[in-house]
């Protein structure tokens, strides 16, 4: 091999890597659907943020509270597992789904309902804790609420890595060329284990924070949620596998209730 064939060979490598890299950014521009910069900075600031939030959470959950009348085991464990949600999902994306990564993948633009929910149940929280305190004593419903938790994140996450280029925070409505549809692993159990991982996650919050109220509109809100996007998606699922995908779906139930 001759130094110009090398020469043509690092010419090509080089017009690749940059095609690849014009090919991200257009990507990650079309994709966004907030009004974050889709920046390093931004990146970093969002995940230094998140980090300090678990970081002091953790501690006081550990602590199991400390003398201020709000500052209990409990909340401390809702901050910390919404700022760990929020950071796996733009960790796990970087890490197994580079082409799709961009800002939007921390989910911090998940709509207005999502962070009125949120402060919904903080505020339902503090309102009975200052009021009704021993409402707030059930040990045992919070020991349970960890665990669904714990189990839900779990499970959204080892969906997206099991899935990997073939998971989107968005519904697909064209396939690309590398699209595969998986149905081993998790899979196998689960027919959308990440929408059933992040229902379970979202609804074992409220029983740690013993917000009965919260618990009811979060079951509603995300039933409804998961039902209509489930079936929107599945329409072109179909489209794109055909009959692969309907034995899949007759074979493989959700774990949701009432989401077959």
């Amino acid at each position: 091999m001759t130094s110009e064939d090398l020469d043509r060979i690092e010419e090509r490598l080089r017009q690749r890597i940059a095609a690849e890299r014009t090919s991200h950014l257009n990507s990650d521009v079309a994709d966004l659907r907030g009004g974050l910069p889709n920046t390093p900075l931004a990146v970093v600031t969002i995940a230094f943020a998140l980090g300090c939030l678990f970081s002091v959470s953790f501690l006081i959950f550990l602590l199991g509270g400390l003398d201020y009348w709000w500052t209990t085991y409990q909340l401390a464990f809702f901050l910390c597992v919404w700022s760990f949600f929020h950071w796996a999902e733009f960790a796990v994306t970087a890490g197994w789904n580079l082409e799709k990564c961009n800002i939007d993948s921390f989910l911090l633009n998940n709509g207005n309902m999502y962070h009125i929910a949120h402060a919904t149940a903080i505020s339902e929280y503090l309102a009975t804790l200052y009021f009704f305190p021993g409402a707030k004593k059930f040990a045992y419903l919070s020991q349970i609420g960890v665990i669904i938790t714990l189990c839900g994140q779990a499970l959204r996450s080892l969906a997206m890595i099991h899935a990997s280029t073939n998971f989107s925070h968005a519904v697909a409505l064209e396939k690309r060329e590398n699209h595969k549809l998986v149905t081993d692993g998790i899979y196998a159990w689960f027919r959308h284990p990440s929408y059933a991982g992040f229902f379970y996650w979202a609804l074992g919050t409220q029983v740690v924070l013993q917000n009965p109220l919260s618990f009811v509109l979060y079951s509603g809100l995300l039933w409804r949620f998961f039902y209509y996007r489930t079936r929107a998606e599945e329409r072109a699922l179909i489209k794109f596998f055909g009959q692969d995908y309907v034995e899949y779906r007759r074979r493989v139930g959700t774990k949701i209730p009432f989401i077959p």
